[in-house]
């Protein structure tokens, strides 16, 4: 959450924001001077003068508090889908230029940037963040296909394409309408695929960004997923030769 977001919140609000905030700061210094396993949940209270009751209201593990910086970014995706109007454009823009409006929300706190930097840094020799990741993408992925599913009718598949594209009836067209969600939007396998792609887009360059030297800048992390979403088109029609030598 941004700072003058942060501010219009009343005393109560902004005194968990704070803790929360300290909680993920402190976790990642600890872990990055003495490594994930060395830093026990009571060590990591400890520090920021709080109960283990206390953390667990903002965190269910250390896993969870060690990758919240890119835990709030897809949670402000979220947010952000909530309110994106399609316009007449390929869905995936619209993914993406939710993908860049919580990017600039998320990256308005200073910290942000280094703390994403920290926890990839650390995930990186740490198996279980990985799999606490996996497990996250999975739910923030179907979160973000049952808002897709909720607000929009999407256009019948090409024929071209085949039936599978947009299950036996197409896409959800009017099945999915105010009464709910048809079977039909449910069986469209496109929203996510285009999921899968965003995602895959901004591991792409997250990659490309944490190795980079010197202090984590946002607009190079931007920057980095920018040319990465570029990249989808090309990607699905990229062809190849056998090599000769």
């Amino acid at each position: 959450m941004t700072a003058p977001m942060t501010n219009d919140l009343p005393l109560r609000e902004r005194k968990k924001l704070r803790t929360r905030q300290a909680l993920i700061d402190s976790a990642l210094d600890l872990f990055g001077e003495r490594g994930f396993g060395g830093v026990t949940l009571d060590e990591l209270c400890d520090s920021v003068e709080v109960s283990k009751r206390t953390f667990f209201r903002y965190f269910s593990s250390k896993e969870d508090v060690a990758m919240a910086p890119t835990q709030d970014l897809w949670l402000a995706f979220l947010d952000e889908l909530e309110t994106r109007e399609p316009g007449g454009r390929p869905v995936l823009e619209m993914l993406r230029e939710a993908l860049f409006a919580a990017l600039d929300r998320v990256a308005a706190d200073g910290g942000w940037t280094r703390r994403v930097l920290l926890s990839r840094q650390l995930a990186e020799r740490t198996p279980s963040m990985d799999a606490h990741g996996l497990h996250f993408c999975h739910r923030t992925s179907r979160a973000a296909l049952d808002i897709l599913h909720r607000r929009l009718d999407f256009a019948v598949a090409d024929v071209d394409a085949g039936a599978g594209a947009a299950g036996p009836a197409g896409a959800g067209g009017a099945a999915g309408g105010a009464a709910g969600v048809g079977a039909a939007a449910l069986d469209d396998v496109r929203p996510r695929l285009l999921m899968d792609m965003l995602v895959a887009a901004f591991h792409c360059g997250l990659d490309a960004w944490v190795p980079e030297p010197g202090m984590p800048v946002r607009g190079e992390l931007a920057a980095h997923v920018r040319d990465a979403c570029a990249a989808l088109p090309g990607s699905l029609t990229l062809t190849a030769t056998l090599r000769t030598g």
